[in-house]
């Protein structure tokens, strides 16, 4: 069973940064494809950006592309979601997911872990 737990979030202005953090524990993450999702008040989960097994292929929604990078350090057990020139519309809570892959799960249907999420809030 992989375990995980987001970290990052809280409260930015509009054009500011921040970087996301997903810890795991229980599996090592080298077989898993990792993903960032997001969910606004209201609205359905969204997908923001996933990496494979490696960290050499990366997707990102429309939205985020230009704006966040998504990285992974398999020595850490780690996935990290760098934020920039944050929008309100981007506020959210932020879930990162697992799944054994060796491709790259773009929908949330195909993830088996879940964390419980961090929130975060862009001011304008």
């Amino acid at each position: 069973q992989l375990q995980l737990v987001e970290s990052g979030g809280g409260l930015v202005q509009a054009g500011g940064s921040r970087r996301l953090s997903c810890v795991a524990s229980g599996h090592t993450i080298n077989n898993y494809a990792l993903g960032w999702f997001r969910q606004a008040p209201g609205k359905e989960r969204d997908f923001v950006a996933a990496i494979n097994w490696s960290g050499g292929i990366k997707y990102y929604a429309d939205s985020a592309k230009g704006r966040f990078t998504i990285s992974r350090d398999n020595a850490k057990n780690t996935v990290y979601l760098q934020m920039n020139s944050l929008k309100p519309e981007d506020t959210a809570v932020y879930y990162c997911a697992g799944r054994v892959a060796r491709g790259v799960p773009l929908t949330g249907d195909e993830y088996d872990y879940w964390g419980q999420g961090t929130q975060v809030t862009v001011s304008s």
